[in-house]
């Protein structure tokens, strides 16, 4: 996906909770969401990776998302999931606190960050979207891991 500003004129997001915050991927990068199954933690790995789990003979690393991005996660395991997504032609898990909803948001209604998160966390923004009073802050799902922790997964 790119910035906000090029966004075509309407985006489908799927929406999920990290904490108490709502974030938003592309549904387009997503390929499946699944209940969290057994995990097998690797050792003297990244304290964000989860570990791996073998969906359909393929084994898949599981990124913990808040410990990613520095957010205590809820406490209800039994809402807890994982996305699947494609990041640059690998499949990784996103492990989060609940899934919500998918939403349709006009290209209006996304702003592009804020100029205070333009560091290293603002690289994994791609936009601000407006869902009638509330946010929704959308992921550049491709910008979360840098090129080597993708060759490292």
């Amino acid at each position: 996906m790119k910035k906000a500003e090029s966004v075509a004129s309407s985006l489908q997001v799927v929406c999920f909770k990290v904490g108490r915050e709502e974030y938003g991927i592309d549904i387009l990068k997503v390929q499946e969401i699944l209940k969290v199954p057994k995990i097998t933690v690797l050792p003297k790995s990244a304290e964000y990776i989860k570990g791996v789990i073998d969906l359909r003979g393929k084994v898949i690393p599981i990124i913990d998302l808040g410990k990613r991005f520095g957010i205590e996660m809820g406490g209800d395991l039994r809402s807890s999931r994982v996305i699947v997504v494609d990041v640059k032609g690998k499949r990784i898990g996103l492990a989060i606190d609940a899934v919500s909803h998918v939403a349709k948001i006009d290209a209006k209604d996304i702003e592009p960050p804020p100029p205070v998160v333009k560091g290293i966390s603002g690289r994994y923004i791609a936009g601000i979207g407006k869902l009638g009073q509330d946010f929704v802050v959308i992921l550049d799902i491709d910008q979360i891991f840098m090129i080597e922790e993708l060759k490292n997964l």
